[in-house]
């Protein structure tokens, strides 16, 4: 029942017009807002069918290896310091992060990847490493590895447990979906 809320939630998000092809794209309306907030809340529950009531500390995250189908998508819910991954309607990893300080917030809404690298370092941040980055808006917001001190600490990225970030780097592709919830 949760999956299907959750599909009718994306699938409202994609009535919104969010891309799902190689391209740039990000949602940062209201709407946008409320379906990845909604859909965040569903992930959280997903978790709970699907590793049971695990408390994950800064670092850690679970995996699983589930005969899954369809696209993959990221959901990130920035209250609870938690990343999803899903494939298809399939819950499949979760993981801590550590997002954006009250002074660099990262942004909510509904973003599309559209560019990886294995190794990017930082324009901006003092050639500050980026491994495995995947950027999801024009600005150069991105998921990535980094230190995980159990709050946000970052300049607006999504940080990722390094080996965490290493096994999403090779089930996204461009055009992922990605969806950020309060």
């Amino acid at each position: 029942m949760k999956q299907l809320a959750l599909a009718l939630a994306l699938s409202g998000a994609l009535a919104l017009g969010v891309a799902t092809t190689p391209a740039i794209a990000s949602m940062e309306t209201e709407e946008a807002k409320s379906t990845a907030s909604s859909a965040a809340a569903i992930a959280r529950e997903d978790m709970y069918e699907a590793f049971g009531d695990k408390q994950l500390k800064p670092g850690q995250y679970l995996w699983r290896d589930v005969e899954s189908h369809g696209d993959s998508r990221v959901i990130v819910s920035l209250s609870d310091q938690l990343a999803y991954l899903y494939r298809g309607n399939e819950l499949v990893a979760v993981s801590t992060i550590s997002s954006g300080r009250e002074e660099h917030p990262t942004p909510t809404g509904i973003f599309n990847v559209h560019y990886k690298t294995p190794m990017h370092r930082s324009v901006k941040y003092e050639n500050a490493p980026m491994p495995f980055a995947q950027f999801f808006d024009e600005y150069g917001t991105a998921f990535h590895a980094g230190q995980l001190p159990g709050h946000p600490a970052s300049h607006g990225c999504v940080r990722l447990p390094a080996k965490f970030a290493a096994k999403l780097y090779t089930v996204t592709d461009v055009g992922t979906t990605v969806l950020i919830g309060a």
